[in-house]
């Protein structure tokens, strides 16, 4: 009985860790560039006892371990904003940014010109090109961004296109070891290394990436979480339940017989 309690307390814990990540997912479908968390658990076995007593062989006892977190990776639609400075990476392909812990790297193609002429993300940092950081003039129009990432404006009353940067797009053999470091920027662990990003990797321009969290699938998983934890609940009352009964029938004093 007491078995029972510990394996469905066990569930439990995994499912409250699941629901977590799963309101999180939700939470996020409007972040551009996001990519999606799941959890994952495994069976951890313990043995029984080990008395040479007992008459019956021991039986293991089969636990839920709360392994992991891991990160859907897999790209999400590209919808188009007209804005100019937006960008979307269509393929494998993050852009680096410079932040106040170091440089990341983000999917977040929402980009702006902040107050010191630089291109930064939503969130204020700075989008780094081949030679730094990319900074535009006052007198700064008609900006293009090619396939290839390269920045071109028209500066003033020219007719001729002036060259800004070129956005640095790397990629990761070891994608799946890149951590979050934000809602869409990542860090890399050491060890990962960043690549140039292939040739098939392309810039769309006026676009941005979308959450790749599939709103309807989420929430028809938290649905089976709470159902699942409720189902547990019940459960573990049960062998509550049980277990008084055995106990308060234990407790009675024998009848007397005459």
């Amino acid at each position: 009985m007491e078995n029972a309690l510990l394996v469905g307390l066990s569930r439990q814990m995994a499912l409250r860790h699941e629901l977590d990540v799963t309101a999180n997912n939700i939470a996020n479908i409007d972040t551009v560039g996001y990519k999606a968390d799941n959890a994952a658990f495994s069976e951890f076995l313990m043995s029984g006892a080990r008395d040479n007593e007992f008459s019956g062989n021991d039986r293991r006892i089969d636990f839920v371990q709360d392994r992991a977190t891991w990160i859907d990776l897999s790209q999400g639609a590209i919808e188009h904003t007209g804005s100019p400075l937006d960008v979307a990476i269509d393929g494998r392909g993050y852009l680096v940014v410079q932040t106040p812990r170091g440089q990341r790297y983000t999917r977040n193609g929402s980009l702006s010109i902040n107050s010191a002429g630089q291109l930064v993300t939503s969130e204020g940092d700075q989008v780094l090109g081949n030679s730094g950081p990319i900074t535009f003039q006052v007198t700064d129009h008609n900006v293009n961004i090619s396939a290839n990432g390269i920045i071109t404006v028209r500066e003033g009353a020219s007719t001729v296109d002036a060259p800004r940067g070129q956005l640095q797009i790397v990629a990761f053999d070891q994608r799946q070891k890149l951590r979050k470091d934000g809602g869409s920027t990542f860090m890399a662990p050491a060890g990962v290394n960043p690549v140039p990003a292939p040739s098939s990797t392309r810039v769309v321009q006026g676009a941005v990436e979308k959450s790749n969290v599939r709103a309807v699938v989420e929430m028809a998983r938290m649905i089976e979480i709470t159902q699942n934890y409720n189902d547990i609940a019940n459960i573990i009352q049960q062998q509550g339940d049980q277990r008084r009964n055995a106990l308060q029938q234990l407790a009675q004093a024998p009848s007397s017989s005459n």
